[in-house]
């Protein structure tokens, strides 16, 4: 298509989510769910939507980051962009002075992500398929071409994650299919979360069963007590045979961890989430090795695919808990999905936030169509609040999300609701 990128429009959006605690742990007891939002405008008329999640205050940081970026994103070509994505990235990222910044981490990261992410909903509608189908399309050497390898070869090899590929292809055709026909498996957060009482806990836990989920996952990491008193409410709740997560979003030494743990195993764990400081892959592996066989799950705030490297090749992460607005968007996502196909560890990503379940539906059913092939302990996140504000929402079938059939990464945020939302002077925020 001929055609350019003509501006890019930067939105601080802000949800109160801390007026009813959705959303609260032990680390983040009050969060206003949040996006750093981007429009890419074109002179064809199209509009590439993206966004990266943050929980409030600091929220104008990643505005300004993604503002930043994406003044290298005017001019650019559109058949340039969707013929090679992966080189559109690595252009964004080339200012070395707004690299420096990171590099590849913190705020800056967060822009790129959701500059990114925009370019990646333009693409989709330009060709006309939802992103995942885009990639799910690509043939291996055009999902190698986009990922920069200069620190990874020393884990995989883009010959190596070539071959893993290839070796995909010839199930493509029959996973799609049942794919569009059963959705993908879920497990729900929204029972779970630390500023809910015991009754309501208890009573969200049933009614998640009578809806039909079969995972279900709970904040602790607050107060060991209250944890196990909460852990065994939930699993009378529950009964027996079902999958209990637990989450301590960071709040615990590695030695807290493992106390923690042996404390709530009774109630047969099947993950224990963020465990510990989100950077520190040695007691990552120190505390996986101490709680086998339940799984450490990380990875929802690991910046770049360099850390997930780290994290797999230490035996350190059971559970890869991507997300879809922390690394550099996409194209560094389909990197992070070679590399734990590469050392078999299922990829659960991190969801719920603003907008998170609708970006990550895309890449769990790329991953399951072409890259790891396999739904086997793979589930996605589902929290269910704020989906309304989006023009093409998650669609569950039970406790499974439906494959999105709309061209673009399901990130369009409701004209109302940026009018709305937009901080601070949005009629949701106004007094």
């Amino acid at each position: 298509m001929d055609g350019v990128i003509v501006d890019v429009e930067t939105v601080d959006l802000r949800f109160p989510t801390s007026r009813a605690l959705d959303g609260s742990d032990a680390m983040n007891e009050a969060p206003d769910y949040s996006a750093a939002y981007v429009v890419l405008h074109t002179d064809v008329g199209l509009e590439g939507h993206g966004f990266t999640f943050t929980i409030g205050r600091g929220n104008e940081l990643a505005v300004a980051a993604a503002a930043a970026i994406g003044r290298r994103a005017r001019g650019r070509s559109i058949a340039e962009l969707v013929a090679d994505p992966g080189g559109f990235s690595r252009y964004l990222q080339a200012d070395s002075q707004l690299r420096w910044l990171g590099p590849a981490k913190g705020t800056i990261q967060l822009g790129l992500a959701a500059v990114v992410n925009a370019a990646w909903d333009l693409i989709g509608k330009v060709v006309g398929k939802p992103v995942w189908k885009v990639l799910a399309d690509m043939d291996p050497q055009e999902l190698v071409d986009l990922v920069d390898w200069r620190y990874l070869r020393d884990t995989l090899t883009p010959e190596a994650a070539r071959e893993m590929l290839e070796k995909q292809v010839p199930g493509r055709e029959e996973r799609e299919a049942r794919l569009r026909r059963e959705g993908y498996p879920a497990y729900t957060t929204s029972a779970g979360w630390l500023g809910y009482d015991d009754d309501k806990l208890a009573r969200l836990c049933r009614e998640a069963v009578a809806a039909g989920w079969d995972s279900i996952k709970l904040k602790v990491g607050g107060d060991l007590a209250a944890d196990v008193r909460r852990c065994a409410l939930a699993r009378e709740a529950i009964g027996p045979g079902r999958r209990l997560m637990i989450d301590a979003n960071q709040t615990l030494g590695a030695a807290d961890a493992v106390r923690w743990h042996e404390a709530l195993a009774p109630y047969d764990i099947w993950w224990f989430e963020e465990p510990t400081s989100p950077d520190d892959v040695l007691a990552h592996a120190a505390i996986a090795r101490a709680i086998a066989p339940t799984r450490v799950a990380t990875g929802e705030h690991a910046h770049n695919a360099v850390m997930f490297k780290q994290f797999l090749a230490a035996g350190a992460m059971g559970v890869c808990q991507l997300d879809a607005a922390r690394p550099g968007g996409v194209d560094e996502v389909v990197a992070v999905l070679l590399l734990a196909a590469a050392h078999d560890v299922p990829v659960c990503p991190h969801a719920g936030g603003v907008g998170l379940c609708e970006l990550v539906s895309h890449l769990s059913m790329f991953d399951y169509v072409a890259v790891s092939g396999s739904r086997e302990d793979r589930m996605i996140e589902y929290v269910d609040h704020l989906h309304e504000h989006f023009a093409d929402p998650v669609r569950l079938q039970g406790p499974a999300y439906l494959p999105s059939t709309r061209p673009g990464y399901s990130a369009e945020i409701l004209p109302a609701t940026r009018e709305a939302y937009a901080f601070p002077h949005g009629s949701a925020w106004a007094g």
